[in-house]
């Protein structure tokens, strides 16, 4: 810990540091809560994974250009308690958004005092997520062409992770292509169709925007009374398609089962979730959804379903260099998983759509 109080000195931080304690369980980055003596507020310190963001500068612009955008937005409109509405990056002292200590890059960022995060979601739950990302999708829309880049490139790029697929299928590294060919089929008998977000990017009829790509209930904060604070773990937000975020949410809050759950009749699409979702983010999104936009929203949870069926099977394929797995069939297991849940988003197409329709 010698050397983390060191680093957390070089941090223009107020009040006199009394504790640092490793905080959380993330697998990317590892994280720290510095607490201070005093009124003045404790931080977070944070050690970024460069292999994962390795372009840490852009990463951090992207974070300081986000919720500095939003912080204008929320005091142009009066709110109130805007310092618990939105992350506020805290430089180093010579006013830098990171410290590199020639082997790691440090951030911090101030701690939001009584915010509670949820691992788990309920009906009201979900509703309150889908307002909370749609407003945080609602207040950066007009944050302008070009403000952020990609911190991982092509990350919901689908056509980029098939690319990959088809290639490493081709290869067969491990000699599993016999045993999974039923599934490479199956996945690739819809590429065709889970390309379409892309086509209509390129014909005009489907706009970038800035999206937060890791759409999960525990990257929102919420107040004492369970009222959403703000949209945390901006890592990856960065230009994509509002599908993207709707999908992935519906893709892990609304499956009945685990995400590599080994009882397939576990795993089912929970209709209750994905219409509270839906209607909180609906209505939070209507100044600037697109007709295109909203009715391709269930689309949105079967691509996202797809593409991460894709991803785990490849790594499967490829003998699982992405994925830390728990035994040799787990990214097997991980890839039927989805892929039930797959067939569940489009066995509910119709539904989903009449609802989005009617709201």
């Amino acid at each position: 810990m010698e050397k983390i109080d060191r680093i957390v000195t070089l941090f223009d931080i107020a009040g006199e540091v009394v504790k640092i304690a490793p905080v959380g369980s993330g697998w990317i980055n590892d994280t720290y809560r510095v607490s201070t003596a005093g009124d003045v507020p404790d931080y977070v310190l944070q050690r970024i994974n460069h292999r994962v963001f390795q372009d840490v500068d852009l990463l951090q612009r992207n974070i300081e250009r986000v919720t500095s955008h939003i912080r204008r937005k929320l005091t142009e409109a009066g709110r109130e308690d805007v310092e618990r509405r939105v992350l506020r990056v805290v430089p180093t002292k010579d006013g830098k958004l990171y410290y590199f200590d020639g082997e790691n890059y440090w951030r911090m960022m101030v701690f939001i005092a009584g915010s509670v995060t949820h691992e788990s979601i309920t009906g009201p739950l979900a509703y309150l997520t889908g307002q909370a990302f749609g407003e945080f999708q609602s207040m950066l829309a007009d944050i302008g062409e070009g403000a952020l880049g990609e911190t991982i490139p092509n990350f919901h790029n689908i056509e980029f992770r098939l690319e990959g697929f088809r290639e490493v299928a081709a290869r067969d590294p491990q000699g599993r292509l016999a045993g999974v060919r039923w599934m490479v089929d199956e996945l690739l008998a819809r590429a065709d169709r889970m390309c379409l977000a892309q086509r209509l990017f390129r014909a005009g009829e489907l706009p970038k925007r800035v999206t937060h790509c890791d759409t999960k209930v525990n990257n929102i904060l919420f107040d004492e009374q369970d009222r959403p604070l703000c949209v945390i773990d901006l890592d990856t937000t960065m230009p994509g398609f509002v599908l993207s975020d709707f999908g992935d949410f519906i893709r892990t809050a609304a499956n009945t089962g685990a995400e590599d759950d080994p009882d397939l009749d576990k795993v089912d699409v929970d209709m209750d979730i994905f219409r509270a979702f839906a209607k909180g983010y609906v209505e939070s999104t209507a100044s600037f959804l697109t007709p295109v936009e909203r009715e391709n929203l269930p689309y949105g949870a079967q691509l996202l379903t797809y593409m991460q069926t894709v991803r785990f099977l490849a790594d499967y394929l490829d003998g699982d260099n992405y994925y830390k797995i728990k035994h040799p069939e787990h990214n097997w297991q991980r890839s039927k998983a989805q892929f039930k849940l797959l067939q569940s988003i489009e066995a509910q197409e119709k539904a989903m759509n009449d609802y989005i329709a009617g709201l």
